[in-house]
């Protein structure tokens, strides 16, 4: 166990640097300055009156949309827009909540930034960063749900693009069951203790949040209720904890599925193979707990009998963990080692598939592992035994079917044996090979060449890190129609002339 505590140690959560600081402003009842009538001040007066502030807006002179906002009375209760016709005064910005500009040229801007800063208002001239003292973000409105997305001013396009992803995943139902989850919350908590018992119910309701199209009935809330009471007198047995094998895929975040997301997302504690990325490590829940308890070929790791326990003892103690295996946990994990330990001790446990290395390796390669022409099955088969040489209960006879593309996980050591083994059972020397690793990773390395010269692309790829290698003809598919399709250009081109 002292290996496990060491890493345990070793791997605290991590936070990547922030460029600017998210913060949700209440500003219901707060008087806001806005000074300017245009109509970029009107979408700011616009967004803080929806905010529920009291927007005085200081200009001469107002635009269609800025005069449309303060003829009409916002749809927030506290909210009012009141327009003073004529410019603003230092004196104005006295007692506000917040101060915002639109200024014509620097000189102004300096100004107004300088009378804000001395009256101590937190200020935004609008389109001017260097006098921004906090910007407005992209936003998705699910009140009291409020999604904000901010790029640093880099790049407000690629904000707007982020909103209407996160729009689409959002349905718009969303609002109603936040706005019952605000009105229920005290109510549970008056009947639900902090821990398991109220977990399991917020846990509850955000399935049904997600599931339905609809808003929440009237007669919801109360049913709701009625859960929670059921939940209170269940026996301390139904809110023990559970096990989820989530497979992280390799390595790409974006190759996560939803459901592997949601598992992280709901964990009380993650225990994570060393091949997992810090991008997907960075979609898990903040208060959830980190513990690297990976296993590498060649180095000190935890060993297997340490993660089971380890496992078992956190989920009789009602911690919903995750055991966060890269690639998929179904392939080459110890999955089943793992499942037959908890099924012994009573723990619920159940799996998350994720996307494994071939996959991402053919998809990364454009090139398909089973093409017609060329493959009849595709095969994965471990790269070495349990002592380190090549496995011993394969039949080396049947991998060496040309029909077939076979790929090899972590074969890096015993690659140069692989390839004396099919050549030896017969596979054509010239059989094409590629060797790949770090898959779907920015530092992702491939080689090619033909099955005999295997030894000189392990020796350039390494096998520090892991290394997939696939042998098999279709991997030169994709060359092999490029070359006919441009041989068939240069044979119109001839006829042409």
């Amino acid at each position: 166990m002292d290996v496990l505590q060491q890493r345990r140690n070793d791997s605290p959560a991590r936070m990547e640097p922030l460029s600017k600081l998210p913060v949700f402003w209440a500003l219901e009842g707060r008087r806001v300055v806005v000074a300017g009538g245009t109509d970029a001040a009107a979408w700011k007066a616009e967004l803080l009156a929806a905010c529920g502030a009291c927007v005085e807006i200081f200009a001469e002179d107002l635009s269609d949309a800025c005069a449309a906002l303060a003829a009409h009375k916002p749809e927030h209760p506290s909210a009012s827009v009141y327009h003073h016709q004529r410019e603003w005064r230092e004196a104005d910005l006295e007692h506000a909540a917040l101060a915002i500009g639109d200024c014509e040229d620097g000189d102004e801007a300096q100004r107004f930034f300088d009378a804000a800063r001395a009256t101590g208002v937190p200020v935004n001239v609008i389109d001017k960063p260097d006098y921004c003292q906090f910007q407005f973000g992209s936003i998705v409105n699910r009140s009291p749900v409020v999604v904000a997305i901010s790029t640093d001013g880099a790049a407000p396009i690629l904000a707007q693009a982020i909103r209407r992803r996160i729009e689409t995943l959002l349905p718009q139902a969303l609002k109603g069951w936040a706005g019952l989850a605000q009105a229920l919350r005290d109510q549970i908590n008056e009947r639900l203790a902090p821990g398991p018992l109220r977990r399991a119910f917020w846990e509850k309701f955000v399935d049904r949040a997600f599931s339905s199209s609809d808003t929440p009935e009237e007669v919801v809330g109360g049913l709701l209720l009625k859960e929670a009471e059921r939940l209170r007198g269940a026996p301390a047995l139904t809110f023990q904890g559970r096990v989820t094998l989530v497979g992280a895929g390799p390595g790409d975040a974006e190759l996560l599925t939803l459901k592997a997301v949601r598992a992280l997302q709901a964990a009380d504690v993650i225990l994570f193979d060393d091949l997992v990325s810090t991008e997907v490590l960075e979609l898990a829940r903040r208060e959830a707990k980190r513990m690297l308890v990976g296993k590498r070929g060649g180095r000190t790791s935890c060993s297997q009998e340490d993660i089971n326990d380890m496992m078992v003892k956190l989920a009789k103690a009602g911690k919903r963990v995750v055991r966060l295996k890269s690639g998929d946990p179904m392939i080459f994990g110890r999955a089943g080692e793992e499942i037959a330990h908890l099924d012994r001790e009573g723990i619920p446990v159940d799996v998350v598939p994720g996307i494994t290395a071939a996959s991402a390796m053919a998809s990364r390669l454009g090139i398909s592992l089973t093409h017609r022409d060329h493959a009849q099955s595709v095969r994965f088969i471990t790269g070495h035994s349990r002592h380190g040489g090549l496995p011993e209960d394969v039949s080396w006879a049947s991998v060496a079917d040309p029909r077939t593309t076979t790929v090899f996980y972590m074969g890096g050591r015993t690659a140069t044996l692989i390839a004396e083994r099919l050549i030896a059972e017969g596979l054509s020397p010239s059989t094409p090979v590629i060797v790949m690793s770090d898959v779907s990773r920015v530092t992702q390395r491939d080689w090619r060449g033909p099955l005999e010269e295997l030894r000189e692309g392990i020796a350039i790829i390494g096998y520090d890190q892991p290394v997939l290698i696939a042998v098999g003809s279709t991997l030169a598919a994709r060359e092999m129609a490029n070359q006919n399709g441009n041989q068939q250009k240069l044979d119109l081109q001839r006829e042409a002339c």
